[in-house]
């Protein structure tokens, strides 16, 4: 035997295999995940954002708010840009025409100017309910009589034709809808081609037409004693 006793490093522990010197070491096992890290990972992503029916989906969560209707219906009539010069240049404008009415003897047109089209819609529609005109109809919705007006250089007449529906065009036809007028008959009498005018025209044919307040009887006077 010889006398020089192994140290404990040189004797490997029981069970452990001594590594082999100069081969390299082994690298780390990927854990092995159920269906991969594509097939795992991914396949939970797309289940859990991508799957439809579950309680966190954000369609079909709740009932839908009904929108309130608008108290008048609105046409717009006509839309255009209008430039003005200024010290740097030309600066663009939007310019709105607005008829709005209930269908029911309420009836304005209205004209709104901004940058935005939709702030001169605004505008406009505020403008109109400014301007509002009460319509006394007949009975089928129509006018008692035969009515005229000129407003510039556009010139209208409105005829009723009984059981004839609504005969009008242009902006005319606009107000009447929306006036709730029907069974006339109406006509351009002028060249004029603008709607502004032609609308403002019809207006003032409207507005001719006798009042509620002038069509009902006077109060009785009462006369008082005096002692």
């Amino acid at each position: 035997m010889s006398d020089v006793e192994p140290t404990i490093r040189d004797v490997p522990a029981a069970g452990v295999k001594a590594p082999i010197t100069g081969a390299p070491a082994s690298a780390p096992s990927r854990p092995a995940a159920s269906g991969g890290y594509r097939g795992g990972s991914a396949g939970n992503r797309g289940g859990g954002q991508r799957g439809g029916g579950g309680s966190g989906g954000r369609r079909g969560s709740g009932p839908r708010e009904e929108r309130a209707k608008p108290e008048f219906d609105q046409k717009m009539l006509n839309v255009r840009r209008v430039a003005r010069v200024v010290a740097g240049g030309r600066r663009f404008n939007f310019s709105v025409l607005m008829v709005i009415g209930n269908r029911k003897g309420s009836v304005g047109v209205g004209t709104g100017k901004a940058g935005d089209t939709a702030l001169a819609i605004e505008k406009a529609t505020k403008n109109a309910k400014k301007h509002m005109l009460r319509i006394t109809r007949t009975s089928n919705n129509s006018i008692p009589h035969v009515i005229e007006a000129k407003y510039s250089s556009a010139e209208i007449v409105i005829f009723p034709a009984k059981d004839k529906g609504l005969i009008a065009g242009s902006a005319v036809r606009s107000v009447l809808e929306l006036a709730g007028i029907t069974d006339v008959n109406a006509k351009i009498r002028s060249g004029s081609k603008n709607k502004l005018n032609i609308a403002q025209a019809t207006i003032k044919a409207l507005a001719s037409l006798p009042t509620k307040a002038l069509t009902a009887k006077p109060p009785v006077a009462i006369p008082v004693l005096v002692s």
